[in-house]
């Protein structure tokens, strides 16, 4: 039975808005970056490429008005995007999917949201944010490579409505169950997109099988 390129979670359970983005490319590039041997250098240009990929479904149903265009022999009609989009990484790991979605959305306006785990509680501390002015009635897209315990993308999500986002989507590319009973939870409308929902957290809170500590990967920290 061939693959389906995109296979979505809906109904009943605790997962009632969560999209499994499944095309074989990305299948590729998950595995990549699951390898702990890959560099950092590689990890971030594979990492670019299936933000890209994603961003496509992330953004399947964005509204869009006809245009008149002028191609070299005659007046023809297009189109072009009438939706606002805002990108919101989570600092720091977030940072490594925005350049993919800017390819794509390069109209995109982006935010800033510093959050870091504290080790002892797991729970989410923030320290940074910067965002446009006006959130209402853009589509905000949460960037972060990791959906673990949830308590970052919750926070983040929050922190958002209260400055007024209403159109609000999560992308990772790896997340737990964990993570994800727990945005169903508290933020049953958000739309959440992920390339793989793996198997649990560990002790740590980290994904298993996951691909370790995305930000150090990325920046290149891990030692």
């Amino acid at each position: 039975m061939p693959t389906k390129r995109l296979k979505k979670r809906s109904g009943a359970g605790s997962k009632p808005r969560l999209t499994l983005i499944d095309h074989p490319l990305i299948r590729r590039d998950l595995t990549l970056l699951r390898d702990r041997s890959t560099p950092s250098n590689i990890f971030r240009s594979v990492l670019r490429r299936v933000a890209s990929l994603m961003a496509y479904q992330v953004t399947d149903d964005l509204n869009v008005r006809r245009i008149s265009v002028m191609t070299p022999l005659e007046k023809t009609t297009g189109f072009s995007v009438s939706d606002s989009v805002i990108l919101v990484p989570i600092l720091r790991a977030g940072l490594g999917l925005v350049g993919g979605f800017v390819e794509v959305l390069p109209e995109a306006r982006v935010g800033h949201i510093g959050l870091y785990r504290d080790e002892v509680t797991l729970k989410p501390v923030d320290y940074y944010l910067k965002f446009p002015r006006r959130l209402r009635p853009a589509l905000v897209i949460v960037l972060d490579p990791m959906l673990a315990t949830g308590g970052s993308a919750t926070s983040a999500i929050t922190l958002l409505r209260e400055k007024g986002a209403e159109r609000i989507r999560f992308v990772c590319l790896v997340a737990a169950p964990e993570g994800v009973d727990l945005l169903a939870r508290t933020h049953p409308d958000v739309r959440v997109y992920t390339c793989a929902l793996d198997r649990r957290l560990n002790k740590q809170g980290y994904i298993l099988p996951g691909l370790g500590d995305a930000g150090d990967r990325i920046f290149g920290t891990a030692e």
